[in-house]
């Protein structure tokens, strides 16, 4: 696996805009996010950008930080905001791998630096090369590889699903094993 400490990228910048109280659009917040380390594995951290509570969102009419929003779903583990959205971004080291995962939900993954392999449980892999390749999950188990030399990079945006059924059997979110 990759020296993950030496390969970061750089923060991601987030801009929040709102309304002044004469109604002229304005920014309120402009700062750098840096990764934190997620504890699903080695080589993985995450970078939580906006989280919603509703849906649709009201956040247009408040002042809150949805960057400073916790998701208490564990079932989900804490990825998933039952009834709003989570945008956010993940790093993966150089050789590193996740865990074969599922959630409840619709994620929409959006590569924007580095190069990804998608794993699949019917042994498929597909490989993600170029910035905007996008894989839409669909509460499938899965796991994300990283075979290049940087670390890689993609945005998400996780949205509350009803848990696909297959063959009468829901298929609830977990996590399982290390991808190789």
């Amino acid at each position: 696996m990759g020296d993950f400490a030496g390969s970061r990228l750089p923060p991601v910048r987030k801009v929040i805009t709102y309304h002044r109280a004469d109604g002229k659009a304005a920014v309120q917040s402009n700062e750098a996010l840096e990764p934190q380390a997620l504890p699903l594995g080695p080589g993985l951290s995450e970078i939580q950008v906006w989280v919603t509570k509703d849906f649709p969102s009201t956040d247009n009419n408040s002042s809150d930080d949805g960057g400073q929003r916790q998701i208490q779903d564990a079932a989900n583990f804490n990825l998933v905001e039952p009834t709003g959205t989570n945008l956010r971004f993940t790093d993966l080291a150089a050789g590193a791998a996740t865990p074969w995962h599922r959630t409840t939900s619709i994620d929409y993954n959006v590569l924007t630096h580095g190069e990804l392999v998608l794993l699949m449980e019917d042994g498929s892999e597909t490989h993600l090369k170029n910035p905007g390749d996008t894989v839409v999950q669909k509460g499938t188990m899965h796991a994300w590889r990283n075979p290049g030399r940087t670390t890689a990079r993609w945005v998400s945006v996780l949205q509350p699903a009803v848990a696909a059924v297959v063959d009468g059997v829901a298929l609830k979110a977990e996590i399982g094993a290390m991808a190789e």
